[in-house]
């Protein structure tokens, strides 16, 4: 079943995983349906709720909060789109999940203050948290979101080992 996508304008901006990557569905339509999503998932097939809604924000919450914040992020977006392909293919994860990561966590690096989370604890576009990681690369660098990502798989595999039978998108 298709859900609501999320990030809408982030899509148009960075495309999804089809045709991207050797292996997926739109280059051979034999291969198993666990490669259709591109390793770590697909946004066109990706179920979420979107937005956290809470008392004070009921009008930008859910779906159209997540798909609001989205549009606003497209400028700060601009500079990333090549970035986060390569990235992407490199590991295997859809650009469009990796894009819709940076605009929730640093609005395309738009409200961080060099690389840095207003308490100066997370740190580039993805926000890794200097506490568990220590960050390599520039903030917004082809280095550093290779990092992220590369994190980001490492805890999938690692959740997917322990629970087997769990969606790849249930663990995002």
């Amino acid at each position: 079943m298709l859900s609501s996508v999320v990030f809408w304008g982030l899509i148009a901006l960075i495309g999804t995983s089809r045709g991207l990557y050797p292996f997926t569905h739109s280059t051979s339509p034999h291969l198993p349906p666990r490669l259709y999503r591109g390793c770590y998932g697909d946004i066109m097939t990706m179920e979420t709720l979107g937005t956290t809604c809470d008392i004070n924000s009921l009008i930008n919450c859910g779906i159209r909060g997540s798909e609001t914040f989205a549009e606003m992020d497209l400028r700060a977006m601009k500079p990333y789109p090549t970035l986060i392909k390569e990235v992407g293919q490199r590991h295997c994860v859809d650009p469009a999940v990796i894009a819709a990561i940076i605009s929730r966590e640093s609005h395309g690096g738009s409200v961080l203050r060099d690389g840095w989370d207003r308490g100066g604890l997370k740190f580039g576009l993805m926000q890794l948290d200097k506490q568990i990681y220590h960050p390599v690369g520039t903030w917004d660098s082809k280095e550093h979101l290779l990092q992220a990502v590369g994190v980001l798989t490492d805890r999938i595999k690692a959740i997917q080992k322990k629970f087997s039978t769990w969606n790849v998108f249930f663990l995002l």
